[in-house]
């Protein structure tokens, strides 16, 4: 199998060792501190979510993401702990790779990647405050607490991956430096001076000369 990375195209013996190695990588440019266990959810997440019928679920309209807050309701309305569970961690992936992977597309939309964050961040915290109370759910409780706390860096980590070969337009530094207002994404704060602008809380930015 051969993936893209970098603008050209490289050998891989597996999808996974490609999200792997990507996800290693961009943990480490990103200061990301995340265990081993921690780190092969979130490989696996990304193979899983690679096939579309993973990602999507089918409807009248077709292959569609279900809303996050479809997901919610469904959690909240579940009729065993066992479903609940399930739809939590549903949620929690489905936000985790959406906001990881699709944060361009926010720009055109009303929900945007804060919600995103949000959402799949209380998710996994739930599921792990839930797992954390049963003898059979403590060995993984702890790979979702780390999910929670961690969920915007993880995010950066995979805007990593998504953008490594993409090259940004001004219209990308707008939204970059809206996606740092609305997340203080330290990612989106480095991509933005080294693109020339000095992000300013206060009301603007200063393009570098």
């Amino acid at each position: 199998m051969r993936e893209m990375s970098a603008g050209s195209l490289v050998a891989v013996s597996s999808l996974k060792e490609f999200f792997r190695d990507a996800f290693h990588a961009a943990s480490a440019k990103q200061h990301l501190d995340i265990d081993e266990a921690a780190e092969q959810y979130v490989v696996n997440l990304l193979t899983m979510f690679s096939r579309a019928d993973a990602l999507y679920e089918r409807t009248a309209d077709g292959l569609r993401i279900k809303p996050l807050a479809h997901m919610l309701g469904e959690a909240l309305t579940a009729p065993t702990e066992f479903a609940r569970q399930r739809s939590l961690q549903r949620l929690g992936d489905v936000a985790l790779f959406v906001a990881g992977f699709f944060a361009r597309s926010f720009a055109r939309k009303l929900i945007d990647i804060d919600y995103h964050i949000a959402m799949g961040g209380n998710a996994y915290g739930s599921l792990a405050d839930t797992m954390q109370r049963s003898s059979s759910g403590r060995s993984v409780a702890h790979v979702y607490a780390q999910l929670s706390r961690k969920f915007q860096p993880l995010v950066d980590a995979l805007n990593e991956i998504s953008e490594t070969a993409y090259q940004h337009t001004d219209a990308d530094i707008l939204r970059l430096y809206e996606v740092w207002m609305k997340t203080g994404s330290p990612r989106a704060h480095g991509l933005l001076n080294k693109l020339g602008v000095q992000p300013v809380k206060q009301g603007g930015y200063r393009r570098e000369h």
